[in-house]
């Protein structure tokens, strides 16, 4: 049982914990040199390749949305784009293998499907091009706004291979649309849902968030029945984390009307109780899936992982990011693309890696990593098998963390014994609050700001 009284104690600004160090960490004078060391090493190491083509154009803003986009109508922009993702790759086969075996290809944006089918096919052929050996059987993902999709487009992702698609759907209610600037009905939806069903796409997302303006326990109620009567395989359910001093399009939301954190409370227990009769079990700290879906197998089996692009099947995989703002991820390291798109193209026009920043990661960073991450996806952490990867006494290295982490396991939010940690039904709600106490950089950097954990 979910105890919502200790969620409301706990919640507090946290990291989201999709990287290790977190990206605030990330380092200005990471060079292409530092870059290609790490890619020679990830080359040697023959781990299989997750592709993520960050795809930024938007025609109009979201004011919710926190991610990298832009905002535009020229045709032009996209056409220009494509061949800069062309020439990365291009670039990216001098020091990637590129015949390494891909896994998993993800489309995130921005709004993918802004391009058009045509301007679509152009991008996966240019990828099959590059990459000599995708699996047959890859998982490839995109992520699609319903007003702009169409079935050429879908007839086109279908045959390039796409087999997962994600609904970015927020809320069904219309005064809340209104309130966030993106009018999405429901029938626009349930079309989008259908044209994907009726090309063989076998696993559906959809994505909405608790705490938008206008928002209640009994409005989002009816978005969630909604959601369930499209037949969703998974619900990915956000927190929208209002933080209009980094993302200036959210100055627009008149935080008057955000409901307060006691009615996002009541939003939260509503949405988990309506999953839960649905059979919908919860993956991770804010995803729910059929006890079918392959996140709540790799839940079972300790398999699941968690990157930048949330929860994933495939944590033996090097992540390798193509376009703005992109974000590639190995063992020992992350690196993180230029943000602006005409420094973007300058440095491919002059034949480099448009590498902005990253981070190099230690012995301390890497055991580290381990642990948060084991934690934030399977909610347990076996401290021999940290032993073993790492040469460590678990107890001793992490002496501090443990002792931080008594007054949580007295409040009933994991459990410590037979050494290992497991969370409780109420510490996977607040899993971040526990994976924080084993974060070295937390403790000496406490000026970044993050999003509340509830």
């Amino acid at each position: 049982m979910i105890d919502f009284d200790k969620l409301a104690k706990y919640s507090a600004p946290v990291p989201r914990y999709t990287s290790y160090p977190t990206a605030p960490e990330f380092r200005d004078d990471w060079s292409i040199g530092d870059l290609r060391k790490h890619i020679a090493r990830s080359n040697q190491s023959g781990r299989d390749l997750s592709i993520y083509f960050h795809l930024p154009f938007c025609r109009s803003v979201c004011y919710f949305c926190g991610c990298n986009a832009i905002y535009t109508s020229k045709e032009e922009l996209k056409e220009r784009y494509i061949g800069y993702l062309t020439r990365e790759i291009a670039i990216a086969s001098e020091a990637l293998d590129l015949k390494r075996r891909v896994a998993q290809i993800h489309f995130g944006g921005g709004t993918p499907t802004f391009f058009s089918a045509a301007q679509l096919a152009e991008i996966i052929a240019a990828i099959r091009a590059g990459f000599s050996n995708i699996d047959k059987n890859a998982e490839f993902c995109v992520e699609i706004d319903p007003r702009f999709f169409t079935e050429e487009q879908m007839k086109v992702l279908a045959e390039g291979g796409v087999n997962r698609i994600s609904f970015g759907v927020q809320d069904f209610d219309l005064k809340v649309q209104e309130a966030v600037h993106r009018i999405q009905p429901f029938d626009l939806n349930a079309r989008s849902v259908e044209m994907a069903r009726k090309y063989g796409v076998q696993s559906v997302n959809i994505d909405l968030l608790y705490g938008l303006p206008f928002q209640d326990a009994a409005s989002f109620r009816r978005t969630i029945a909604q959601a369930l009567q499209l037949g969703a395989d998974r619900v990915a359910l956000f927190n929208y984390a209002h933080m209009p001093w980094l993302k200036k399009t959210m100055r627009k939301i008149d935080e008057t009307t955000i409901p307060s954190p006691a009615e996002k409370l009541r939003m939260l227990k509503a949405a988990i109780e309506i999953f839960e009769d649905a059979r919908l079990e919860m993956i991770g700290m804010d995803h729910f899936a059929k006890p079918s879906d392959e996140l709540n197998i790799a839940l079972k089996e300790g398999k699941l992982h968690r990157n930048f692009q949330g929860y994933t099947t495939h944590r033996e995989c090097d992540l390798f990011g193509f376009g703005v703002t992109s974000i590639s991820e190995g063992e020992d390291f992350y690196s993180q693309n230029i943000r602006d798109l005409k420094g973007y193209e300058n440095a491919l026009d002059n034949e480099n890696p448009p590498v902005m920043r990253g981070v190099s990661l230690n012995m301390d960073d890497r055991l580290r990593k381990r642990v948060i991450m084991g934690l934030m996806s399977v909610f347990a952490l076996d401290f021999a098998e940290i032993e073993k990867e790492f040469n460590i006494e678990f107890e001793a290295y992490f002496a501090d963390a443990l002792s931080a982490l008594l007054p949580l396991e007295a409040d009933g939010l994991l459990s410590v014994a037979n050494r290992r940690i497991e969370a409780s039904a109420t510490g996977r709600l607040l899993i971040r609050n526990i994976a924080m106490h084993f974060d070295a950089y937390l403790r000496k950097n406490q000026n970044h700001r993050f999003s509340k954990s509830v």
